[in-house]
């Protein structure tokens, strides 16, 4: 039988605002350039209002996953959580207007306001994201409701939930739904740091995973090793494991299958959405049953075409991209 999804993400849904800023100005802010950084309330206003020539979009990882899997074609739903207010409003609507379905309604209860991530471009192309997180960490087990979950051929799931008791639970629970419905189930290990702080758990959790994908440095700090031999851990523990080395080829490994994909170097205008939409060219090939080279392929090409302009969502027709370099579709 047919199910709804073919993809489904759950992740947080944050505004990002994005604007372009020279190195001195990240000094004089206090910015560290090229992370990410969690802000209080405060802060996040001071930054934003620091901002010129502000380009607004939603944004969050796993979101922009979906985002770019929908204007692929595909049939994607996204779990996460905004406010009832006019970031939220919005939020909602462009993900609609993207050709996901944003599966809970805005929240009209509580204190907490829309997440929102106030990012700033160097010239060289490396985003410094400044987060406010807001409602999105709020997401718990009872925003995954069972008929999206058992719905979906592919559960992808954010691994910067991991940071609040409430997101593991509903990763538990999306999990243990769409595998009892006969889906797959993948994670984004998103960051280094977030790795780090959540070291044991994420390895107890990628034994039940499909597939895992993370970069060299997320894989390095999950199992505290080089990267070669982290990948071979990561083959034996976890059903598919794909690794991105920003520039250098990408490895996917399962079992004792390997594809190492090389990548076509560009001067990135914005790396912001790269792993992102890495992740959305790959998972379309995942959904649709290619092989781990063409899956890797597809993932690169999504990711090349995201950071050759400003913003974290493909801006080109993604499938006249993947026939411009030889993926048959």
């Amino acid at each position: 039988m047919t199910k709804r999804f073919q993809v489904v993400g759950i992740g947080n849904a944050i505004v990002d605002v994005i604007t372009q800023a020279d190195d001195s100005f990240l000094d004089l802010m206090g910015i560290e350039k090229g992370i990410m950084q969690l802000v209080e309330k405060d802060r996040g206003e001071l930054l934003y209002g620091a901002m010129e020539n502000r380009v607004q979009a939603p944004g969050g990882s796993v979101a922009n996953t979906m985002a770019g899997l929908g204007a692929l074609g595909l049939s994607t739903g996204f779990i996460g959580r905004v406010r009832d207010d006019a970031l939220g409003r919005f939020y909602a609507k462009e993900m609609v207007d993207d050709g996901t379905v944003f599966v809970n309604a805005p929240v009209k209860e509580g204190d907490l306001p829309t997440s929102r991530s106030m990012i700033f471009v160097s010239p060289d192309g490396e985003r410094s994201m400044n987060t406010y997180l807001g409602i999105s960490s709020e997401i718990s087990s009872d925003d995954v409701h069972e008929e999206t979950a058992r719905d979906t051929e592919v559960m992808f799931l954010e691994g910067y939930l991991y940071d609040k008791d409430k997101g593991k639970a509903a990763f538990d629970r999306a999990a243990q739904i769409t595998h009892g419905a006969g889906g797959k189930v993948g994670l984004s290990l998103s960051d280094p740091f977030c790795v780090e702080r959540h070291r044991d758990s994420f390895r107890r959790f990628v034994r039940d995973m499909d597939f895992v994908i993370g970069n060299e440095h997320e894989w390095e700090s999950l199992y505290q090793t080089d990267l070669s031999s982290a990948l071979e851990r990561a083959a034996a523990e976890c059903g598919l494991a794909v690794c991105t080395r920003s520039g250098s080829d990408t490895v996917l490994i399962r079992g004792d299958e390997e594809a190492v994909v090389p990548v076509n170097r560009l001067m990135p205008v914005d790396t912001t959405g790269a792993g992102d939409q890495f992740a959305a060219g790959f998972l379309y090939g995942y959904a649709t049953g290619r092989d781990l080279e063409t899956c890797g392929r597809m993932g690169n090409v999504a990711a090349g075409e995201v950071i050759g302009h400003i913003g974290p969502r493909p801006e080109a027709d993604m499938k006249a991209l993947f026939r411009q370099n030889g993926i048959a579709l």
